[in-house]
């Protein structure tokens, strides 16, 4: 395969398995993400790439991330973290604080037996107070090794699974037996058109809605929202020159992220139509060249113990979480709703919520994973570095 082609597949290819995700609803359920991975994981090891790829493959790596971070905050409306009162902000903390918690637990437990696992601990908080955007983030800012990255990615969906299929049947009738049923204050009560708006939002950040982006009236604004990405990759790359290079690419990382925050409250910036969707394809190309950089032996020899390190923190996480629920009488749906959105993403909220039907908890729940979606990479980044310079 020559260089050129290869370029050309590394774009393209994301746009042909989001079709094909569209299109074929197993495809869907298994998330176009994975699929790149696993794509890009064929490539790299059947011998059909061309000789000393990894120019190509370290750019691609290298400026897909800090593009694409800044496109995927530019649409969060923080005005939402007000929405965050009572029982549903103390639940919120409780998914963090399980998570933490749950991961410090996994990493004590193999950090002896897996090398890097306080990057595993870093990538899953990402992701489990955040979203997948978030765990790549931080798997770059860490230095991960490409095996890794697509192991911990592919842990995640494995481990996950059963915890939202269950979730989406019995667990509204299971919580209910430890805590109480919701019951909303009146002064808590959206209006069905506030619950509507959200979500529509909700649908509006929809990864797999493509549908419309090439029309004039959103690729020039989207041109824009690029433009102004690139010039956050261009000042965090000063962050990035200035510290030791064993955290220079956590410094870009987080300055890219403190300054895609700061742009989401200008306004033409914040209303620019499907810069998330955006940002997620350019997600799913680095997928694919991480992939396609992974070595299939390393892989396997490294798959059980994260495998295992995943497990515990995904239902240790969800154990301590439900504890100190119940100890603080947090009722079962605000539980659920603020768990999901924080194990998940935004954009799964209206589905549990449908399935507990219940919607008022969709505002909440879809401002939790804002909130989550902005705190990942600070979280994640800062506790792998507490976790690698342990004192004992």
């Amino acid at each position: 395969m020559p260089i050129p082609v290869l370029v050309v597949f590394y774009i393209v290819a994301p746009a042909f398995i989001i079709y094909l995700c569209h299109k074929y609803s197993f495809l869907d359920k298994l998330g176009a993400a994975l699929i790149c991975y696993g794509v890009g994981m064929l490539i790299g090891n059947i011998g059909v790439l061309p000789q000393n790829p990894q120019a190509v493959q370290e750019t691609f790596m290298i400026a897909s991330i800090p593009l694409a971070l800044p496109l995927l905050l530019f649409s969060l409306d923080l005005k939402k973290w007000s929405r965050l009162a009572g029982k549903t902000f103390l639940s919120f903390l409780f998914v963090i604080t399980s998570v933490l918690v749950a991961s410090f637990i996994a990493h004590m437990i193999y950090r002896s037996n897996l090398e890097g696992s306080w990057q595993v601990a870093g990538m899953l908080i990402g992701v489990y107070t955040g979203g997948s955007a978030n765990l790549n983030a931080i798997g770059l800012a860490l230095k991960v090794d490409e095996h890794v990255l697509v192991l911990t990615n592919t842990a995640d969906m494995l481990m996950c699974t059963p915890y939202f299929l269950f979730m989406l049947s019995y667990g509204q009738r299971f919580f209910q037996k430890f805590m109480p049923a919701f019951c909303a204050a009146p002064a808590e009560r959206s209006s069905k058109e506030a619950i509507d708006a959200a979500c529509r939002d909700a649908e509006i950040e929809d990864i797999n809605n493509y549908v419309g982006i090439w029309r004039r009236p959103i690729l020039i604004p989207l041109l824009g929202a690029t433009v102004v990405s690139l010039v956050i990759f261009a000042i965090s790359a000063g962050a990035y020159t200035l510290v030791p290079k064993e955290y220079n690419m956590a410094a870009l990382m987080l300055t890219i992220t403190t300054l895609g925050i700061l742009a989401s409250f200008i306004r033409r910036i914040r209303e620019i139509k499907m810069s998330f969707q955006l940002g997620q394809y350019i997600i799913m190309l680095f997928c694919i060249v991480v992939g396609s950089m992974a070595d299939l032996r390393m892989v396997v020899h490294a798959a059980p113990a994260i495998m295992i390190f995943t497990f515990i923190v995904v239902y240790g996480s969800l154990t301590i979480h439900a504890i100190l629920a119940i100890i603080f009488r947090i009722d079962a749906d605000t539980f659920i709703i603020t768990s999901i959105a924080g194990l998940f993403s935004p954009p799964f909220v209206p589905v549990v919520a449908s399935a507990l039907k219940n919607r008022e908890v969709i505002l909440s729940g879809l401002t939790t994973g804002i909130v989550g979606y902005v705190i990942g990479n600070y979280l994640g980044i800062f506790f792998a570095y507490f976790c690698k310079n342990l004192p004992f």
